[in-house]
């Protein structure tokens, strides 16, 4: 992590014991503080006083090996508090400086190195094999030795005492040995011991017969070590230690050997262990053949010295000395070539961890200052250098704990002046966590642990503060601020750091405090950055937005960014932080800053404060991020800005007027037909459009907090928007004047559509603008101080009149456009009045001029005008085209071809409701069939059929009152009705008729049924048939068939039906009028079936139906077909039928008026009568 960038490598030590790239010297310290005493304790051998160990057969007793003094072995680790040295003066040359710093730091550490390299044992761990020249070579270059010197360092080192070379070997366990007691257990006990070549070869010569003990008169009992016994296992443990010294490695084998401890015991416990495991019994019988105290063989591990690692942990199988009982178990060995002393002068004053410590250093940096990459460090080290830090940690006897502290140590310093992965001080963090719960340190070598956690701490806190620059805004820069937190996390989990800093120490309020600190230091060095040269009130309004926008942007990457490492890691908020502490500092220098304004607020000024203000509106927002909130300083800012505010809308408003009307004066008033959707607007439409957002963004980005005042602000800003609305209409309005001036009329008329457009647009623009300024929310927040009736009469009530004033201007200029068509559509229709009579099949042609009129025109309109405004024109159009037909028709009612004008003016209307319909895309069918229309279609209808025609419409609607005739108020007559198609005839069978009306004084009616089938014109030559009189009832069976000989095409006319009248028979006067029935002949069964024209299909006769008819009275001068066939006077035959059903609705009028009469008299003879 390149963290030097910002911080010097000394600014915090670490604990650490290197200083200017080297070792500093330290005075050895002579005291049981030696890491080493702890180990020597667990040690065991034996004295030269002791005596020589013994087999089990010469000496049953053999005393156990003493334990191993503890001044026989290396005190590792041994250091006082670090102290520099200054063996040179400041002043010195950088040269004389180097030349020094060698002869003191580097040149014990190269002597030592030789020294290892010349005294190794065993093979190294790495996979690479390396030479003794190629081990010279890497530490000449590693410590920047001349060849000069390194002779002469290497014949240093070769005229030193030589180290006693030894074998550290501890018996751990063992599992699953042999049991050789009666029990089935063992007491197994193990010897060790080193023999070399001349000496097993002596022994063997020495025997004279083969003997089962391989250590036995091989060595001195001096060099046999022995562990303790296990009692009754097969699975012992040991875990002690012995160092064996040897002379030579080539030749040398290292022997262990497990024996079971047999001790003596009586008869009698023999015979006690029989009878409780008689399995036991070959054991028995063998121990009884056995000679006294003799011990059982279990087995042997014999190793070559020379086939051994410089440190190996294994499980050995044990080996048999025959190959009765192959499988023996296994024993677990630690196996670890030391030096037990070594020549002091070759490094004075220093001790084997402080001389690997600075071997380590110089490894790392030798190593980093080759690698090209820009990589961070991740521990890795050269072979040369990995085989002899393990020769030298190995031979030193430096201990799994010492060698992780001592890379701890490093690996902290070092990254604070390399690029070190952090990763790698987690796994050597993580190391001596696990060795401090299995090993106990010295005093020293604790405090050194403890400065340089401590040390480190404070550095990485440090670092913290300054995250924003150490720890930029990217992922792998962040990456390594959540590996640096975890550290710092991990340091104070460690028990090291608890025992050693008793002091209570949370890392996550430190954090905080760093982050909070780092914060006020951040903003003090930005705010001396923008410093205003001047004390101009525009330089230091530019200063202030300029920090603030710095802040701005900090505020975004910690909630974004930072905010997420710092909350995984230690779960701490630094966004909640990073914010209050912006929060209070910014509201003092915003306050500070513009109380200086106060009273010199200008134009010019309050656009400078303008960005200001947005950038603390959006600092604001983020407090929405903030957890446990509170009171925040910043909550009230917008007070600082309200002489600002009038000066802001003003801008806006000026602004916008002046793009508005350069909008309008290059506007050429041409639809913007562009893209697959027409776009029938001008430029300027568009442009007010986009001039009217901007204000709408204005009002988003002000949010003014107080909702009283943001309501009054909302109504300026609703009030300036309607004003550029208005403005733009009437400006918009003469442009087209001015280019209708140059334009034909043609030309002109497409002008006025797109101003009608251009106006639509806007209207549709600013009913809009309730959402856009969202006036929902705003009611919402001032729903406390403004009433609803004052909001509602307020803020609606603008956009209404503005757009009270567009739709007036619109429909000015759809009238007017309304006008010039209904003009030019009058014209054609006078002149189908006025051309000479043409036969009707020329209808067409007297209304094609008005239809091609209309389509081009309509098409055109259609294409220019926008759907609302094109139908909003149809509908005037189509009234006013409703108005003009009727017209033509009353100015020529009395004219002569009045019919065939009316069929035209029929076609006519027909041609226009398919026109304004528009197969759907026009006006809708509600509109179009209007009450004026349904008239005016009635009226031509029936004016322009032929009188028959007529009789037969009357017919029709005679038959549709009776169908939905409710009720029997004048009676009702039932019929059995059928028509035989075989001889083509009308039966007709009077069965009765019920609840007649009395027309005779006495209560009574002579009533009789008269039949007639109409229209004459269909059947002339068929007579009406009537039934007897049945006198004195009202409800009267008759039970009289009648036939018509009539063909099915008669039956099939239109308007053909049977009339049933019910009349009063009277002697000395006409019959009176009891009601009558129409029955469309299509009604009755044996008619509708088939159409009778196909003579080869056989239709069988149908049944008749019975069918119960209520009689009706007409209503008299009601029915428009009567007075327009009464108005054609020159045809007897419609003249007759206009008679008779007028003769019909006098006697209803008579008959309804005696009945009247009747009822009152007879009302009033009841009255008297009660009275008398």
């Amino acid at each position: 992590m390149e963290w030097n960038t910002f911080l010097r490598s000394d600014d915090f030590l670490c604990g650490s014991f290197i200083k200017n790239g080297a070792l500093t010297l330290v005075d050895a310290e002579q005291g049981d503080s030696s890491p080493d005493n702890n180990m020597t304790t667990r040690l065991k051998t034996t004295s030269s006083e002791d005596h020589l160990l013994k087999t089990p057969e010469q000496k049953p007793g053999l005393a156990r090996a003493k334990q191993f003094s503890p001044g026989h072995t290396r005190k590792l680790g041994q250091t006082r508090k670090i102290r520099y040295r200054r063996d040179f003066k400041d002043e010195e040359n950088p040269e004389e400086r180097a030349r020094h710093l060698k002869e003191l730091e580097l040149k014990p550490l190269y002597k030592e190195l030789l020294y290892t390299i010349a005294h190794k044992m065993g093979k190294s761990a790495s996979t690479e094999v390396f030479t003794d020249s190629q081990l010279h070579q890497y530490i000449k270059e590693a410590l920047t030795m001349t060849e000069d010197e390194h002779n002469s360092l290497m014949d240093k080192v070769q005229n030193a005492e030589p180290p006693v070379y030894c074998l550290m070997a501890t018996v751990k366990e063992a599992k699953e040995i042999l049991g050789k007691d009666v029990s089935g257990f063992s007491d197994p006990y193990c010897l060790l011991t080193i023999l070399e070549d001349e000496e097993e070869r002596r022994t063997r010569r020495s025997r004279a017969k083969a003997s089962k003990y391989v250590v036995k008169d091989a060595v001195s009992d001096d060099k046999i070590y022995q562990t303790d016994i296990k009692k009754q296992t097969l699975n012992p443990i040991w875990n002690e230690t012995f160092i064996l010294e040897f002379e030579v490695l080539v030749g040398a084998s290292f022997h262990l050997e497990m024996w079971d401890k047999d001790e003596e015991v009586s008869l009698s416990q023999k015979l006690e262990e029989f009878t409780t495991n008689f399995s036991s019994l070959s054991r028995i019988i063998k121990e009884v053949k056995k000679e006294k105290g003799t011990d059982d063989f279990l087995g042997k591990v014999v190793i070559k010295l020379q086939d051994l690692h410089c440190t190996e942990d294994n499980w050995y199988i044990l080996e048999p000395r025959t190959e009765t009982y192959p499988n023996r178990g296994q024993c677990h060995l630690k196996l670890k070539f030391i030096h037990k002393t070594r020549d002091d002068t070759l490094s004075p004053g220093r001790n084997a961890y402080i001389n690997y410590c600075g071997i380590l250093e110089q490894f790392v940096l030798s190593y980093i200052s080759k690698q090209k990459s820009s990589t961070p460090w991740k521990g890795e080290l050269c072979g040369e250098a990995q085989t002899l830090l393990e020769y030298y940690a190995t031979q030193n006897d430096l201990s799994p704990f010492l060698q992780d502290l001592a890379k701890w140590l490093a690996y902290s310093k070092l990254c604070q002046s390399i690029e070190v992965d952090s990763s790698l001080l987690l796994q050597q963090l993580t190391c001596v966590e696990y060795h401090w719960h299995q090993q106990e340190l010295p005093h020293q070598q604790k405090q050194e642990l403890g400065d340089s956690l401590h040390g480190f701490l404070h550095y990485g806190l440090h670092l913290v503060s300054k995250y924003r620059d150490v720890f930029p805004p990217t992922q792998s820069a962040t990456q390594k601020l959540h590996t640096l937190l975890r550290i710092l996390v991990q340091i104070c989990k460690t028990q090291a750091f608890q025992k050693m800093n008793p002091a209570d120490f949370e890392v996550h309020d430190e954090v905080a405090d760093a982050v909070q600190t780092g914060t006020q230091e951040w903003f003090t060095n930005k705010k001396g950055l923008h410093q205003p040269m001047t004390k101009e009130p525009a330089e230091i309004i530019s200063a202030l937005s300029k920090l603030i926008e710095e802040i701005r942007d900090d505020i975004k990457l910690n909630k974004d960014v930072w905010n997420r490492t710092f909350v995984s890691a230690v779960q701490v908020d630094a966004f909640t932080a990073v914010y209050k502490t912006f929060d209070s500092l910014l509201a003092t220098e915003v306050r500070e800053t513009l109380s200086e304004m106060e009273g010199r607020i200008d134009q010019g000024l309050a656009n400078s404060l303008f960005p200001v203000y947005l950038s603390l509106q959006a600092i604001r927002k983020d407090k929405a991020f903030v957890q446990k909130r509170g009171l925040l300083k910043l909550s009230n800012f917008h007070v600082s800005f309200r002489e600002a505010q009038p000066y802001w809308l003003k801008q806006m408003f000026n602004t916008t007027m002046d793009r508005v009307e350069r909008a309008v004066k290059v506007d050429q008033l041409q639809p913007l037909n562009s893209g697959d959707v027409p776009i029938k607007h001008s430029s300027s439409a568009v442009d007010l459009a986009a001039c009217i957002q901007p204000v709408c963004d204005l009002w988003e980005q002000m949010s003014w907090p107080d909702p009283e005042e943001a309501f009054m602000l909302m109504v300026k800003i609703v009030e300036d928007v309607c004003k550029i609305v208005v403005t733009y209409c009437h400006s918009l309005k003469d442009r087209a004047r001015m280019l209708s001036k140059k334009s034909d009329q043609g030309s002109a008329i497409n002008l006025l559509c797109v101003v009608v457009n251009d106006l639509e647009y806007l209207r549709s623009v600013l009913a809009q603008l309730p959402t856009q300024l969202n006036w929902a929310g705003l009611r919402e927040r001032t729903q406390h101080v403004i009433g609803e009736s004052q909001f509602h009469n307020t803020l609606p009530l603008q956009v209404q009149q503005a757009q009270g004033i567009l739709r007036r201007q619109i429909r000015s200029a759809l009238d007017m456009l309304s006008r010039k068509l209904n003009t030019d559509i009058e014209t054609h229709v006078r002149g189908m009045s006025t051309r000479r009579r043409i036969p009707s099949k020329s209808i067409e042609d007297a209304a094609t001029p008005l239809m091609r009129y209309l389509e081009k025109e309509l098409h055109d309109m259609n294409q220019n005008l926008v759907q609302e405004n094109f139908n909003s024109l149809l509908t005037p159009l189509w009234n006013n085209s409703m108005k003009i037909l009727h017209q033509m028709v009353s100015e020529h009612s009395q004219q002569e071809g009045f019919m065939v004008f009316c069929h035209r003016l029929l076609y006519t209307l027909q041609c226009l409701e398919q026109c304004f319909y528009g197969e759907g895309n026009g006006l809708p069918l509600n509109v179009l069939h209007s009450d004026e229309y349904k008239t005016l279609k009635n009226y031509l209808t029936h004016h322009s059929l032929s009188s028959r025609q007529l009789v037969d419409k009357f017919l029709e609607g005679k038959i549709w009152e009776q169908r939905v005739i409710a009720g029997e108020k004048y009676g009702a007559v039932t019929l059995l009705a059928s028509y035989r198609r075989s001889d083509q005839r009308l039966r007709v069978e009077v069965l009765n008729a019920v609840n007649l009306l009395p027309m005779d004084s006495n209560g009574l009616s002579d009533p009789y049924v008269k039949l007639c089938l109409e229209p004459y014109h269909t059947f002339p030559l068929v007579e009406p048939c009537c039934t007897q009189i049945k006198s004195c009832d009202l409800n009267p069976l008759f039970d009289e068939a009648f036939e018509f000989l009539i063909g099915l095409e008669q039956c099939q006319a239109p308007g053909a039906c049977l009339v049933v009248t019910v009349l009063d028979h009277d002697i000395l006067r006409t019959d009176d009028f009891e009601g009558e029935a129409f029955l469309s002949l299509k009604d009755i069964p044996g008619v509708a079936r088939g159409d009778g024209k196909d003579g080869q299909n056989f239709h069988p006769d149908v049944p008749p139906a019975q069918i119960r008819l209520p009689l009706t009275h007409p209503k008299p001068n009601e029915n428009n077909i009567l007075k327009l066939l009464e108005s054609r006077k020159g045809e007897r035959e419609i003249q007759a039928f206009v008679k008779k059903r007028r003769q019909r609705e006098k006697q209803s009028r008579e008959q309804s008026q005696a009945q009247h009469a009747h009822f009152f008299f007879s009302s009033k003879n009841i009255e008297f009568a009660l009275m008398n």
